[in-house]
């Protein structure tokens, strides 16, 4: 992201004791056993249900998660909704030999059900059944090969629900039965957790801001983590690759009487190029009573709760290039100043100071009114579907990670009162350090673990495989992986309720045809219930190096959530050239029903964001076409000049977008001409609002907005054409 001279520069898981008379046959055992081949010894059945991937037809409550039948506490518990028939199904990870369940019930239990095993989540056998549960503590000895165990209640005891506090599987998988990849431990050198009582945190913090406050292609990546309490003269620069987090379970836990600062004095007050950080999860008193986060694409301000007002501009008004709140509460003033434009979501503010070009809320308590576009404010009362970014926190002593619910018609903050949602123990998580493989990564997945990438830089020379339901793939630090050979470096398969979230996905100097893939080719499940979300996932193509990826994102399965995403082929830093880093596609969207919340998509080859399902809906879209086009001819469409930067394939039905823009800057031709920002099918269902395309400095100029509506831009004065509704 950048822009011309005028407003921004070109550059961016008992024994039984026997009695009898054991003297008189200890020798013959003794004898017996030297012929007993070792090999034959089978292994102890062993518990391997604790901390898989649990799911349920339903739940009572927010504090009766699947996840407590299965966590090893018998003080927490699984209860389902009043009604026949319930079921609770547990995911062992890989194909398990099952010898016996373990049923502890509270009070309402199931007086008739059955235990079910399958191997493919697809075809089951009774494995057993009763109509005359007694509840209580049940064990049952079982047999059979199963990957999948699941109970199914069809009348209950009582008049409430089912209640398991646990529902443990034993078994062997062989060799010991037990997990081969530990869950939990140590989070790496490169998380840094401090508490009120640590010396010198300003220092330490001041330490990590010089090394990365103006590395923007560099190795260095960092998580700053502060348990709950409150700090005092704290002034937070953060710096490139660098992420600042509360530890507690709400953002008031963690207070800072002081400053989370994004400045740009590293580059002469042009904050265009502040990208790769994020703050989350903490309370800011600020010491003059704003908070200053100026920041471009791929800095995300989630899950914060500023006392004051909060700037979005560097020191002195430089430019600024958009941005994304979320799940944030502002009690004073949010000042964009100088952003051209900036997506906010779910959240509260006490009021919005001005606006540029293009300025989108959704669900925001106190956004201005919509208005577009003068002054150009796009506003929706709510957010249609929204499930908030899984977070690291602290309960007492021990790590965990909260993955909050879908909200449906979101409005405001998720944190008021207590935070639905579901908390998951770090146990369950295989911690990915650097040096971790990607084939060690996918054994920790097959197995039942979740992952928890710490802070580094990933080289994988085989797709990273998540074909599991529920898992959550999270990274801190902004996390980055690079496929070395290729390959596609994620690939989510057509199951619900996957949460990716906090990584950096950089191509490699070998071609991979896809980045990130969500479900694949043909996906057709329906996951409406429980939808995958792609949260602060961004993708890089160039400038840290060559590279080169024929589509950053593919979205394949139905339901998903893009929930802030910057898709971008590199316009300046290392390895960079129309042909050296090309990537013809950001974007390829195949799936019904998908929402994009804050979609940042920039400087590909052909089409930066192609829509292809039907249903799609995006609001906020932030675009630049490639900078890098050598003449007109390079972006010729078959007849059409340029390819859109956001395109509806004509078999789409349906497609709703709100607050699009899209900005031209063609420096090595600027006679070069773009038809349109905008391509859609013109039909009923297809409807667009407050859209803008703009020439920076003239460089280039397009002849329309949409299709062929939309007055063309011209001159250098770079000045919006915008259309407030289509058709």
């Amino acid at each position: 992201m950048y822009g011309p001279p005028s407003l921004r520069r070109p550059a961016r898981s008992t024994g039984r004791r026997r009695t009898g008379v054991l003297a008189a046959v200890a020798g013959l055992v003794v004898s017996l056993l030297a012929f007993v081949p070792s090999a034959s010894v089978s292994a102890a059945p062993s518990l391997l249900s604790q901390g898989k991937t649990v799911t349920t037809s339903s739940q009572e409550s927010g504090g009766t998660p699947a996840t407590a039948a299965v966590d090893g506490d018998n003080g927490t518990r699984w209860s389902s909704a009043f009604s026949d028939p319930q079921w609770i199904k547990v995911d062992l990870g890989t194909s398990a030999s099952v010898s016996q369940i373990a049923l502890k019930w509270e009070a309402a239990y199931a007086k008739s059900y059955k235990i079910e095993f399958s191997t493919d989540n697809n075809t089951w056998s009774t494995a057993y059944s009763t109509t005359t549960g007694p509840g209580g503590n049940e064990t049952l000895n079982v047999s059979g090969t199963a990957r999948y165990v699941r109970l199914t209640g069809t009348a209950r005891a009582t008049g409430y629900g089912y209640s398991l506090w646990e529902f443990q599987v034993f078994g062997t998988t062989g060799g010991d039965g037990g997990p081969q990849i530990p869950g939990g431990g140590d989070l790496g050198p490169n998380v840094l957790v401090f508490d009120p009582s640590t010396p010198n945190i300003q220092a330490k913090v001041d330490e990590i801001f010089h090394q990365q406050e103006s590395a923007q292609f560099g190795n260095g990546r960092y998580a700053l983590m502060f348990k709950p309490g409150t700090y005092n003269n704290i002034n937070a620069q953060i710096g490139f690759y660098t992420s600042i987090a509360g530890l507690g379970l709400k953002p008031d836990d963690t207070t800072f009487n002081g400053d989370v600062t994004v400045d740009a004095g590293w580059f002469n007050g042009n904050a265009t190029q502040n990208f790769w950080r994020s703050a989350e999860n903490l309370a800011l008193n600020p010491v003059n009573g704003t908070d200053r986060w100026a920041v471009s694409q791929a800095a995300p301000f989630r899950r914060m709760h500023v006392k004051g007002g909060l700037n979005l501009a560097p020191n002195g008004y430089g430019w600024a290039s958009g941005g994304y709140i979320a799940d944030s509460k502002i009690d004073g003033q949010v000042g964009p100043y100088s952003q051209q434009q900036w997506y906010t979501r779910d959240s509260s503010i006490g009021s919005w100071g001005n606006g540029v070009w293009n300025m989108t809320f959704s669900g925001v308590e106190g956004a201005p009114a919509q208005s577009f576009p003068e002054p150009p404010y796009t506003t929706l009362q709510n957010t249609p579907v929204s499930r908030e970014k899984p977070f690291l926190y602290l309960d007492g002593n021990d790590y965990k990670v909260f993955v909050p619910a879908k909200r449906t018609n979101a409005r405001g903050v998720s944190w008021n009162g207590t935070p639905q949602g579901e908390s998951i123990p770090l146990s369950q998580f295989y911690v990915v350090k650097p040096g971790a493989t990607a084939a060690t990564i996918n054994a920790a997945v097959q197995q039942g673990l979740h992952l928890l990438f710490t802070p580094g830089i990933y080289h994988v020379n085989q797709t990273i495989n998540i074909d599991r339901a529920n898992t959550v793939v999270l990274g801190l630090g902004l996390a980055t992986i690079i496929p070395d050979n290729g390959v596609t470096a994620l690939k989510v398969g057509d199951v619900d309720g996957v949460k990716l979230a906090g990584l950096l996905v950089d191509a490699g100097p070998q071609n991979s045809q896809v980045l990130v893939q969500v479900g694949p080719d043909g996906a057709s499940a329906n996951h409406s219930a429980n939808p995958t979300s792609v949260q602060d996932v961004f993708v890089r193509v160039g400038g840290a190096g060559a590279g080169k990826a024929t589509t950053g994102m593919v979205i394949n399965s139905n339901d998903t959530i893009i929930d802030h995403t910057w898709l971008w082929r590199a316009d300046h830093g290392e390895g960079i050239g129309w042909e050296t880093n090309r990537s013809d596609y950001g974007l390829q969207v195949n799936g019904d029903n998908v929402l994009a919340t804050g979609l940042f998509v920039e400087h590909f080859n052909k089409y930066d964001v192609r829509w292809s399902g039907e249903n799609g809906k995006t609001i906020f879209f932030q675009n630049e076409k490639a900078y890098d086009a050598p003449n007109q001819a390079a972006v010729q469409n078959g007849t059409i000049k340029g390819y859109a930067a956001y395109k509806v394939d004509d078999s789409v039905n349906t497609h709703e977008g709100w607050g699009l823009g899209s900005y031209c800057y063609f420096n090595v031709d600027p006679s070069i001409r773009q038809d349109h920002g905008f391509e859609a099918p013109v039909k009923a269902g297809v409807k667009f609002h407050d859209l803008i395309v703009v020439s920076l400095g003239g460089q280039g100029q397009y002849n329309h907005v949409i299709n062929d509506t939309g007055s063309p831009t011209s001159g250098t004065s770079t000045v919006p054409s915008q259309v407030v509704s289509y058709p």
